[in-house]
C-alpha cells in the first residue's frame, strides 16, 4: 500500500511552500488508494510553538486535506510528534554506536570552526576534520569523564559513491568523499532531521518520499546512508521543483503573502489555494481546462505529468483564480463567507448584505475587499473645491435626479437606472456627462462601481441627503 507523509516543523506559520508539498502528498495517496500521515517535527525546542502546530492543523482542515494518521488522531505508528519519539531515536542512535557505524565527537565550535576556515583558505569544501573519528575507548572515557558533552557522528565511508534514484529526475550520483562524518545526535540528546526523518519514515512504513528540491543535494545521499546502515528499504524518492517568485528568485515576502495563514485572513477560498497550487509543478492531461475540484485533481493526478522545471508563483494570477471562484460560488454560501470579514463599525442586515454581494460581486476579489466597499459607501471623502465648483454647474441635472427619486414608487436598482436614463432623455444628456455628475455628487469619487447600484445601496434619504448637500454647499 502506497503511504506518504507530509512532516512540517512548526518554527512558523505554514509556508505555502509546504501547501504544494502537503497537496501533492495527499493527491498521490488518495488517488492510489493509499495513506496520508501527518507528522509533527518539533525537536526544535525554542522555535517550535504550540501556536504554528495549531495554525498548521487549522490551515489543512481549511484546505480539505484530511489525513489518515496523525498527532491529533493517533494510528499504528505512533506518537506522530517528534519529541515525543526520543526514546525510539536513542534505541538506533546506540545501534550505530555499537556496530561502529557512528561515533562520539568532542570537538568545540572553535576547533571546527577553525578548520573550516583552513579549508576554505587551501580551496576546499570546508568538512568535519574527522579527528574523532577513531578515537580509543580509553580516550572516550577520558572525555566523559572531564564532563564534555559529545555529539554523534555517523561514519560517512571514505570512498564510494551513492546513488539517488528519483522518480523525477533519474539516477543522480553522489561521491562518498564530499560528504562528512555529518552530526546525527546533538550534544543535548536531540536527534538531527537528518536522522529522525529515516527512523520515522521507516518505522512509519512510508514507501514514497514527496518533497522540495532543496532535499536533493544537502538532505538525501546522508539519508539515504542512514538507511543503508540500519538496513531499511528505501523509499522511493520524488524531489518538486522549487517555486519561485516572478523574478525568478526564491519565493519570499517581497513577492506577496507567504503564509497559508496569510491567504485565509485575506479572504481567499480553500478552493482557489488548492487549484492554483496544485498547477505549480503538475500539468493536468486535460490541457484545456483550467478549474478543477480537489476531487478532479485526485483523479487527474499523476506522478508522470510533473515538471522538472522550477514552478513560478504569480500573486496577480492567484488573486485573478479567486476572484473566477468567488463568481462561481452560491450567493448565500458567498454571503455567508463574506459577513465574517465585515468589520464591526458596519452593522448591516444580512439581507443588504447579501444584495450588495449579488450588484457588487464582479468588484470582490478576496473576502476582505467588502471592507474597500463599505467604506466607499458609509466613509466617502469629503468633496474639494474643484469638485463642488464643478457639481454648481450641475444643479439642473442634480434637481431633476431628487425630484425624480422622491417620486419612484419602488425602490431598486433597474427603476433607479431606467431613471437616470429617463432624465437622460430629458435635459438631452447621456453618456460620461449624465453619469459622472451623479456618481461625483453621491460617491465623491470620479470611478467605482455602478452608480445606480450605489444609490441603490446607500437608500433614498441617504441618497437625497448627499445630493442636497452639494446643491445646498456655498
Amino acid at each position: 500500500m502506497i503511504r506518504v507523509r507530509f512532516p512540517p516543523s512548526p518554527t512558523g506559520y505554514m509556508h505555502i511552500g509546504n501547501v504544494r508539498t502537503a497537496l501533492f502528498n495527499y493527491l498521490y495517496a488518495r488517488k492510489n488508494k493509499g495513506k496520508f500521515v501527518l507528522r509533527i517535527e518539533d525537536t526544535d525546542k525554542e522555535r517550535s510553538k504550540k501556536e504554528y502546530e495549531d495554525d498548521i492543523l487549522t490551515g489543512l482542515k481549511w484546505l480539505g486535506l484530511d489525513w489518515d494518521e496523525g498527532p491529533d488522531i493517533g494510528g499504528p505508528f505512533g506518537p506522530y510528534k517528534q519529541s515525543e519519539r526520543i526514546d525510539i531515536y536513542n534505541h538506533y542512535i546506540d545501534k550505530l554506536l555499537n556496530e561502529d557505524k557512528a561515533y562520539y565527537c568532542f570537538c568545540s565550535e572553535e576547533e571546527i570552526e577553525k578548520d573550516r576556515e583552513e579549508a576554505l583558505k587551501k580551496g576546499l569544501m570546508p568538512k568535519y576534520s574527522r579527528r574523532c573519528r577513531n578515537l580509543t575507548k580509553d580516550q572516550i572515557k577520558e572525555k566523559f569523564d572531564k564532563g564534555i558533552k559529545p555529539v554523534v557522528r555517523f561514519k560517512t565511508p571514505l570512498e564510494g559513491e551513492i546513488i539517488v534514484k528519483d522518480g523525477l529526475r533519474g539516477d543522480l550520483i553522489f561521491p562518498l568523499e564530499n560528504l562528512d562524518d555529518f552530526v546525527i545526535l546533538r550534544s543535548d540528546g536531540i536527534p538531527t532531521y537528518n536522522f529522525a526523518v529515516v527512523i520515522d519514515d521507516a518505522l512509519m512504513k512510508i514507501t514514497d518520499v514527496i518533497r522540495g528540491e532543496d532535499h536533493l543535494h544537502g538532505n538525501t545521499p546522508r539519508q539515504i546512508l542512514i538507511y543503508n546502515a540500519l538496513n531499511f528499504p528505501l523509499p522511493n524518492f520524488i524531489h518538486l521543483p522549487m517555486i519561485l517568485g516572478e523574478d525568478h528568485t526564491k519565493l519570499s515576502k517581497r513577492h506577496g503573502s507567504v503564509s497559508l495563514r496569510d491567504y485565509r485572513i485575506e479572504g481567499y477560498l480553500p478552493e482557489t489555494l488548492v487549484n492554483y497550487m496544485a498547477l505549480l509543478g503538475f500539468s493536468p492531461a486535460t490541457k484545456e481546462k483550467e478549474f478543477f475540484s480537489l476531487e478532479e485533481l485526485i483523479d487527474e493526478f499523476d506522478l508522470k505529468n510533473l515538471s522538472k522545471s522550477n514552478a513560478i508563483f504569480s500573486a496577480s494570477k492567484l488573486k485573478w483564480m479567486n476572484h473566477k471562484y468567488i463568481e462561481m460560488t452560491d450567493l448565500n454560501k458567498l454571503t455567508y463567507l463574506i459577513k465574517n470579514y465585515v468589520k464591526e463599525e458596519y452593522k448591516v442586515s444580512d439581507e443588504w448584505l447579501k444584495d450588495l454581494i449579488r450588484l457588487l460581486k464582479e468588484h470582490i476579489f478576496v473576502l476582505s475587499d467588502i471592507n474597500n466597499i463599505l467604506d466607499d459607501i458609509f466613509n466617502p471623502m469629503p468633496l474639494d473645491n474643484q469638485k463642488l465648483s464643478y457639481l454648481k454647474e450641475q444643479k439642473e441635472l442634480l434637481n431633476e435626479f431628487i425630484l425624480g427619486i422622491e417620486n419612484l414608487n419602488q425602490w431598486n436598482e433597474n427603476d433607479i437606472l431606467n431613471l437616470i436614463r429617463e432624465i437622460g432623455k430629458k435635459l438631452n444628456i447621456k453618456g460620461k456627462n449624465l453619469y459622472y455628475p451623479l456618481r461625483v455628487a453621491i460617491s465623491h469619487k470620479e470611478e467605482g462601481f455602478e452608480i445606480y447600484a450605489y444609490i441603490y445601496l446607500i437608500g433614498k434619504e441617504e441618497t437625497k441627503k448627499r445630493v442636497s448637500e452639494v446643491l445646498n454647499s456655498k
